[in-house]
């Protein structure tokens, strides 16, 4: 016995020794690193469920006990929710990600993908009945009891889940018995449709449904049923079920086409339109809108474009969204113009492809053409007039959207319009809007605002606007019953504005909160601090935080736990979440509103404390924590959350999970506040990434990466990720690279100026600490740090190597650019946002040839690579070529990745594996004096593209 101890003892030692040898990160660990997904807890506050998702492959869903007690873990779960009543979580499987990667290697038709599958977990007994060939499943929005799943296929045969089932676990799969698979019939049918009783257990299938609703009380099921390919006499119908009875009413039949189907709240009501008079190749097709009330024989004719109320050349849209309101008295739809049919006469090859661009248009063709296929669905708002009988037109062409107010039974709504004022979009990047005060029963609209320009905030009952004014710097409201507007926040004398803005354009509000109920108060943010405030003006402000925000730098933004919350009440208590600016930390706080006093902090970390989630009717709440070296975790409080007081960060945290327990195999890293003075003067913050074991009487290579401030993300864990062209922070750190990561400061006219003092002087003072070769500092940016890269390298001599993505070479072409991606035009960039130039090209062209590195080129003398794609959405790609171009007839050291069809940020994950192995090769070579890959030495020929990627450096 002894010797086989000692055997055993043997073996274990080198293998306990080996385990203690961390690595460096490489490119094969992105895969497996994971995090948190969706995230649930149930009403009781007794269960929480959440995905934890790796980058490429399985993901799993754990049902936990706020406890921590683990009752499920599903392989490829997601999509998950738990009951009303606690009961029941339910969830969908996704095929196993190597089935769905093979099938599209195989690029087989979408019938024949792999499917996904449904369960469904009884909590408290723990078991478990699972469905495949799941499309959806549905459960009514507040109340429990019923659940309608969705399937591929129409006949039930069991089989078991190889994947997720446990043993006794029947799966049921539904298929087709006398339809081959993948067959080439593309008649748009329905699918089986189970209908299932949560408390009873018992199933109801109804056959070819196409689409299925719940009412929000569970008491009425709406779905509508296609034609069928086995019966020839089956025709479209429209169907509601009274569910406690399970009687279904036909409630229409026979139509080519219904949609927009809405209940209302007691699921008594129905609308929906629908069009059954065309030939199905109408090229024009005139939707009608049609209600049902239970009890009726079927659906009626509501309205169609000859009802009285729809305008000339208008018509019922297919493309609205229609809504009962809250009380189920109004009716809301959409209208919209005819659109003339297109020309089917002239044959294609005859047609002639154009686009007109006119400068009396309200947006450029580019805009246009990106926004046609919404601009063709556009519909506006109207009402049905239950007593006239007829159509109320509330939004129109000049005035839309409408903002209705009371859940739609308000007696005041609101619209906006910037109608003849679009244009100022190509160099202001906003327009301005004429605000209205719209009588919800006549479609009769007041002017209330000319050139607005700031954000509106209707109350709940619509009796006031609250209004911000970008200009005045404040809020306003104005009073629908009076009809005057007066400012409300005037006695407050901290800015309700972004402090630190440096653009040249008027900073935004820090927000609202919420209205609080009957329109009493409404709750807005400064910085740090929560103000209520009386819409009449009567009563002054009052900061319910009670200026502890300022006063300890620490801002307290309320969590909004309830996403159904319309107002506040005065007997709710407020939660919020903290950031310490000083030290970054985070934290949640409470606050009774009914109580006077200080909000009492109830956790506080030197931690990123985010996505904090509430039980509905119990005091436990789930957050996350993180730090840049902890991974990710997520938590319950408990107790504490209703004693008074309690001591600060001293209610009860239950660990419930944990993600990437790989990291501990791999050198990591640490994160910490730099501060130092920069060439203006001003004492800015940085943060600073050491390598594990970080020696300070050693000379590290550095790389310096930034975008605009980043201070705040100082405890953020950033996982080891393929990049889409930013620095891939941990992996360089992880490798023996010290990073720093700048704040900077901007100056408006001045960004490359800007960039320089802030980001020069900051490497300056990490050099004077001793630890950073200064002959071996990098940098790294991408879009707008990537313009300031081109432009420090005309500066400045003291970097070693340099990477530059999306970058803007000129901003005097830039200028006129386009954004493909939303077809606007770049000029509002410069004269009003992040380039920060402040004036036109005619106005100061000094400034814009000042900004632009390509004027200055003959001075760099740092290796360039630019990533410059050739479908990039925000800049345009022949500003990389403009950079590349003249760098080479220079004779610079200079290279470009062009990925075709890639976007901005690289999309593809194969593109963005494959840069990451290049910015190490790169930065390697030059930081490190590794060997450089052929694609650096020599470059790859056109002609062996697609046969070498260049990577090897042999």
């Amino acid at each position: 016995m002894m010797k086989k101890t000692i055997t055993f003892l043997c073996l274990l030692g080198p293998l306990f020794l080996t385990a203690q040898v961390k690595k460096p990160l490489d490119h094969s660990v992105y895969d497996s690193w994971e995090s948190f997904g969706e995230k649930w807890i149930s009403n009781n506050g007794k269960y929480v469920v959440y995905a934890i998702n790796p980058q490429e492959g399985d993901g799993r869903l754990i049902v936990q006990e706020t406890t921590g007690k683990v009752i499920a873990e599903i392989s490829r779960g997601y999509n998950a929710a738990i009951t009303d009543n606690n009961r029941y979580v339910v969830y969908k499987i996704k095929p196993r990600f190597k089935e769905t990667r093979e099938a599209r290697i195989k690029k087989k038709k979408a019938d024949e993908m792999p499917k996904d599958s449904l369960g469904l977990l009884k909590l408290g007994e723990n078991t478990t009945k699972l469905y495949a060939r799941v499309k959806s499943y549905k459960l009514p929005e507040n109340a429990p009891g019923w659940i309608a799943l969705s399937f591929d296929k129409t006949v039930e045969r069991p089989r078991k889940d190889t994947a997720s089932a446990k043993d006794g676990d029947m799966m049921l799969e539904l298929r087709d018995a006398d339809e081959p698979t993948g067959s080439d019939d593309k008649k748009e049918e329905g699918s089986d449709l189970i209908l299932k009783n949560l408390e009873t257990g018992d199933e109801k299938t109804i056959s070819n449904v196409t689409e299925y609703f719940f009412s929000k009380n569970g008491r009425a099921l709406l779905y509508e049923t296609a034609v069928s390919r086995k019966d020839s006499t089956a025709r479209t119908a429209v169907y509601l079920m009274d569910l406690p009875g399970q009687n279904a009413r036909r409630i229409l039949t026979g139509f080519n086409d219904a949609k927009g189907y809405t209940l209302d709240d007691e699921g008594t009501q129905v609308a929906f339109v629908a069009e059954r008079d065309s030939a199905g190749k109408t090229l024009q097709k005139f939707y009608k809108l049609w209600y049902y009330k239970a009890g009726s024989d079927s659906a009626i004719h509501l309205a169609d474009r000859l009802s009285a109320g729809i305008k000339k050349g208008w018509t019922i849209s297919e493309n609205g969204t229609l809504t009962f309101s809250k009380s189920g008295k109004r009716l809301m739809f959409g209208t919209a113009p005819i659109m003339a049919p297109k020309d089917t006469s002239i044959a294609d090859i005859d047609k002639v492809n154009l686009d007109i661009w006119n400068y009396k248009d309200d947006y450029l063709q580019p805009q246009q053409l990106k926004n046609k296929d919404v601009e063709e669905k556009r519909s506006y708002m109207a009402l049905w007039d239950w007593d006239k009988k007829q159509v109320v037109q509330l939004a129109s062409e000049w005035i839309n959207p409408i903002f209705a107010t009371n859940e739609g039974d308000g007696d005041h709504f609101y619209g906006a319009s910037d109608s003849g004022l679009r244009a100022a979009m190509q160099w202001q990047g906003f327009t301005v809007k004429k605000v209205f005060h719209i009588d919800p029963a006549t479609g009769w609209a007041n002017e209330i605002k000319k050139e607005f320009k700031g954000n509106v905030y209707p109350s709940y009952s619509g009796k006031y606007l609250l209004m911000y004014d970008d200009r005045q710097k404040q809020y306003f409201v104005y009073n629908a019953n009076t009809k005057n507007i007066a400012p409300i926040t005037k006695q407050i004398k901290t800015p309700l504005y972004d402090e630190e803005n440096d653009v040249p354009d008027d900073p935004n509000p820090y927000g609202i909160v919420k209205w609080m109920e009957d329109d009493k108060a409404v709750l807005i943010n400064d910085r740090y601090d929560v103000w209520q405030v009386d819409p009449e003006g009567k009563a002054e402000p009052v900061c319910i935080t009670g200026g502890i925000g300022r006063k300890t730098k620490t801002s307290y933004r309320v969590v909004n736990l309830d996403r159904e919350e319309k107002f506040l009440r005065p007997s709710q208590t407020l939660y919020f979440e903290l950031t310490d600016e000083k030290d970054k930390s985070g934290g949640i706080a409470k606050l009774p509103l009914s109580k006077k006093g200080l909000p009492e902090i109830i956790y506080k970390a030197p931690a990123n404390v985010a996505n904090i989630l509430k039980a509905k009717a119990a005091d436990v709440i789930v957050y996350s924590r993180e730090t840049f070296e902890e991974p990710t975790a997520l938590y319950t409080l408990t107790s504490g959350l209703e004693t008074e007081p309690i001591k600060t960060g001293q209610a009860q945290s239950t660990l419930l999970a944990k993600t990437n327990p790989q990291q501990a195999n791999y050198l990591w890293g640490t994160s910490e506040l730099f501060t130092w003075k920069a060439y203006t003067g001003k004492s800015t913050e940085g943060i600073l990434y050491k390598p594990e074991n970080f020696d300070p009487a050693k000379k590290y290579p550095m790389l310096v990466y930034f975008y605009e401030r980043s201070n705040q993300t100082l405890r953020n864990y950033i996982a080891p990720a393929p990049t889409p062209s930013r620095l891939n922070i941990p992996f360089f750190v992880s490798r023996g690279y010290v990073v720093f990561v700048p704040d900077i400061w901007y100056k408006t006219g001045y960004p490359g100026q800007s960039a320089y003092d802030y980001i020069v002087s900051g490497t300056r003072a990490l050099i004077k600490k001793g630890f950073v070769d200064s002959t071996k500092i990098g940098l790294q940016g991408q879009s707008w740090g990537g313009y300031q890269i081109a432009y420090l390298i005309t500066r400045t001599n003291l970097y070693a190597a340099a990477w530059a993505g999306a970058p803007v070479a000129n901003m005097t072409s830039a200028y006129g650019g386009m954004r493909w991606g939303t077809g606007l035009n770049r000029q509002f960039q410069y004269e009003k946002t992040q380039s920060r130039i402040g004036a036109t090209l005619w106005e100061k062209p000094e400034l814009y040839i000042q900004n632009s590195p390509l004027f200055q080129l003959p001075k760099v003398k740092t290796p360039l690579v630019i990533m410059a794609n050739d479908a990039d959405d925000a800049v345009p790609w022949y500003q990389g070529i403009e950079l590349f171009t003249g760098l080479k007839r220079l004779g610079k050291p200079v290279w470009m990745l062009n990925y075709n069809g890639e976007a901005h940020n690289l999309v593809e994950r194969k593109n963005r594996k494959d840069i990451s192995i290049r910015e190490q090769q790169f930065f390697d070579w030059l930081l490190k004096g590794e060997k450089p890959a052929r694609w650096i030495v020599g470059g790859v020929p056109a002609i062996m593209k697609g046969r070498d990627l260049g990577l090897s450096t042999e």
